[in-house]
């Protein structure tokens, strides 16, 4: 337990003088809520030693009163210490959350860890600062209050307090016993719950394909059968924890009827007065209500203990390094004789296998190269690495004689616009959505990037024209216009160097024809690298690469690829 506690706190960094804190006071409301009982005895006492008048009377009602005044403003001051303290270092840990997510290369996301990163954003962070940030300082304040206790037994009869001790080393061993198994069983349950999230996330984002083909009934037994695993699971939880939760509860009964009939034992053998066997009466209860009240909150730490599991393990994973202190200005302009962009003897796997083989290309600036070839050939990945997504196995990557991997992260994407395959929009208003590009621009250059990018006229018809909220992903929108809204974006962006990724691929003619002129808006004086199946699209490419099982197999220009008649002469006749 106390490791747990430690743990906790550890994780609070720069808050952790506050939970500190707290401690204090709520250590100092703990002894307030005891104050009303000790004041109690006195007054017994004062009675039963015929010594009450009107002025201890009235002074002891003060002090009740007092403490009980106390008692609230030590636990409204806790409650900022700690409670909101919790809010605090939760915020903080989704910024860096969000901050380490954005350095993870893309093959973190693919992996199936979409999931796990929904799970730990939407229930584990939210149950500790909800559940567990908030009684922190009661758990110490449990600790010695009960310490407290087993010394006031002691004051009365050292024989009292020798059975207090034992008591008290019974409720470790039930508490000990209790945590093994709810460690067990919380781990199993928080690993339910990222299952349950996964599933729902599939069932939620396929829904159209899921509809389409009838498989309802198919994916909605696996959903069901996920609610059904979680309930088992849970239910699994509660069972492991209740015969020690009611062992605690024995433990409890136990001690202070033991405790009751020992003080009875030396009552009536006159080793104790009459004032103290009223006074244990009036605390008896108080006794081990701490240590019960401490084991008590097993479940709520043991979970929490497994969700913090979870929250280290996705800060955990490796992040691209972004040890680069090289800068990328667009203010250098590179020689005629120079590559803008460079590939050099590059081989790249996802996993062990490589995808990509002793790629090796110049791009020129303000040139357009074009990647072309069969699905599966490895031209996404290309592309990809070039924005270092992932980092490359061997070999070099270099922009204006720079290896990407010596410039900083931050720097790279200055220079870098991209134009997606599955383009998404957020659930935001179609201004903002553009802005992105460019937080700073004015809203006359937001405005511009948009005629740029033929979507002005779209955007007017909508119903509050550029303050239109659409629907999440850009649901509200066709797949033409949310592709021209990234496109707006990347103009407004203004780098040097694009990335098309099947800009065109899955669009209709009116659409492809405004999104080829919104094209041409943003390439201009642009270093292009292009990704297209409609190699109609790029006949005036500068250079055309014809890449298949991760090797590029072909390369030149249109005219010179068509007179080679190879791979790209047979794609041509093929679409013609």
């Amino acid at each position: 337990m106390l490791k747990i506690l430690h743990r906790i706190v550890a994780m609070t960094g720069k808050y952790s003088s506050r939970i500190r804190a707290s401690y204090i006071t709520s250590f100092i409301k703990g002894i307030m809520m005891k104050v009303p009982l000790f004041l109690s005895f006195f007054a017994i006492s004062f009675f039963m030693e015929g010594a009450m008048d009107k002025r201890k009377c009235l002074y002891l009602g003060i002090g009740i009163v007092v403490s009980i005044v106390l008692e609230a403003v030590f636990e409204h001051i806790t409650n900022v210490l700690q409670s909101a303290t919790g809010y605090m270092v939760f915020a903080d840990m989704r910024m860096r959350l969000g901050d380490h997510l954005r350095k993870l290369p893309m093959g973190y996301f693919t992996e199936g860890n979409i999931g796990k990163i929904s799970a730990v954003l939407s229930t584990d962070m939210v149950f500790i600062e909800e559940n567990c940030m908030g009684v922190l300082s009661e758990l110490v304040s449990f600790i010695i209050s009960q310490g407290i206790m087993v010394v006031m037994m002691f004051v009365m009869d050292f024989r009292l307090g020798l059975l207090s001790v034992l008591i008290v080393g019974a409720f470790i061993v039930v508490g000990n016993l209790m945590l093994k198994t709810t460690l067990k069983h919380s781990v199993i349950k928080q690993e339910g719950a990222e299952s349950l999230t996964e599933e729902v996330l599939d069932f939620a984002e396929g829904i159209g394909i899921i509809k389409s083909f009838n498989m309802l009934g198919d994916k909605s037994k696996r959903l069901s059968d996920e609610f059904e695993k979680s309930c088992r699971e849970s239910i699994g939880f509660e069972v492991a924890y209740g015969p020690w939760a009611r062992a605690l509860y024995l433990t409890f009964g136990i001690g202070t009827s033991l405790i009751l009939a020992l003080a009875g034992i030396l009552y009536s053998g006159g080793e104790i007065s009459a004032e103290y066997m009223m006074g244990m009466v009036l605390f008896l209860f108080d006794i081990f209500v701490s240590i019960k009240s401490y084991y008590g909150q097993m479940a709520r730490l043991t979970v929490t203990n497994a969700s913090l599991d979870r929250i280290e393990e996705v800060f955990a994973a490796e992040e691209l390094k972004d040890s680069g202190k090289e800068i990328l200005s667009d203010k250098v302009k590179a020689q005629d004789e120079e590559a803008e962009i460079e590939y050099n003897g590059v081989n790249f796997g996802y996993t062990q296998k490589d995808v990509l083989k002793n790629v090796s290309f110049k791009v020129k600036k303000g040139e357009m190269t074009a990647l072309v070839g069969p699905s599966g050939g490895g031209k996404s990945t290309i592309a990809s690495l070039l924005a270092r997504f992932w980092d490359i196995k061997e070999g070099s990557i270099s922009v204006r004689g720079k290896d990407i991997k010596n410039v900083s992260l931050g720097s790279l994407m200055d220079q870098i616009s991209m134009v997606f395959q599955r383009v998404y929009l957020f659930q935001d208003t179609v201004y903002n959505n553009i802005a992105i590009g460019r937080p700073d621009a004015t809203k006359e250059e937001v405005i511009e990037a948009a005629k740029k990018a033929r979507c002005y006229d779209f955007i007017m018809e909508l119903p509050e024209g550029f303050d239109t909220v659409i629907g999440e992903g850009g649901a509200s929108l066709s797949g033409g216009e949310k592709q021209r809204i990234s496109i707006a974006r990347c103009i407004l962006k203004d780098s040097p160097i694009v990335i098309l990724d099947e800009a065109t691929a899955s669009v209709d003619a009116d659409n492809e024809r405004a999104i080829q002129e919104a094209i041409s808006e943003l390439c201009k004086d642009k270093t292009l690298l292009v990704i297209a199946h409609r190699l109609k699209t790029i006949k005036d490419a500068d250079q055309i690469l014809v890449v298949s099982d991760g090797e590029i197999i072909e390369r030149g220009n249109h005219d010179s690829l068509i007179q080679q008649d190879g791979v790209y002469t047979r794609m041509v006749s093929l679409q013609a």
